[in-house]
């Protein structure tokens, strides 16, 4: 380490009141559920703990903690795999001729009245979005949530799924299939 890069500290006595928001809304935001993510948070303070003498110093204090809550959430989607066990989850999905391919994003309507009729209409359609995604077979919602909402490289969701990319891209088309019924149902035809 060069002079001139400060070499970062641990506090452990700070962490709930510095950190425990900013990594409630970093895990709840890949698990979609408050209470596991709350779980999540507490792991990673203590797996934080029982490593800190294997701290280097040579990231933040926070971005140590995002780095272990991170693998934290990788091991909980690993674990639901393989409770849920390797095989494919096995549908049928519809095809609808003239739409096939269609996504939300060419749906969502492009003009708005005012801020707020915006903002009740951006959090109706989040929520709308959020319970069909819950509807997915489980596999579908996990894969689905991995790539398209937390942004995981497609190598590294095959790697911790155990599932080959033509598999994950599969699930992907499936999901979204679903997810555009679900839509066309719930909130486009309301």
């Amino acid at each position: 380490m060069s002079e001139n890069q400060k070499k970062h500290t641990l506090d452990p006595n700070t962490w709930i009141d510095k950190y425990a928001d900013y990594l409630f809304n970093y895990a709840v935001t890949r698990v979609n559920n408050s209470d596991i993510a709350k779980d999540l948070v507490q792991e990673t303070f203590f797996a934080g703990l029982k490593s800190a003498k294997n701290f280097e110093g040579k990231a933040a204090e926070r971005t140590w903690l995002v780095a272990i809550l991170k693998r934290k959430v990788i091991d909980y989607y690993r674990k639901i795999n393989s409770n849920k066990g390797k095989a494919e989850v096995r549908m049928n999905f519809h095809q609808d001729g003239d739409n096939e391919g269609n996504w939300l994003e060419e749906r969502v309507p492009q003009t708005w009245d005012n801020d707020a009729d915006k903002k009740i209409e951006s959090e109706e359609l989040k929520s709308a979005i959020d319970q069909c995604i819950d509807h997915l077979p489980e596999k579908y919602a996990m894969v689905f949530r991995m790539k398209t909402i937390q942004e995981f490289e497609t190598e590294e969701i095959c790697k911790e799924l155990n599932i080959t990319a033509s598999n994950l891209w599969v699930i992907i088309h499936r999901a979204r299939t679903q997810l555009r019924r679900c839509m066309e149902d719930n909130w486009f035809n309301n």
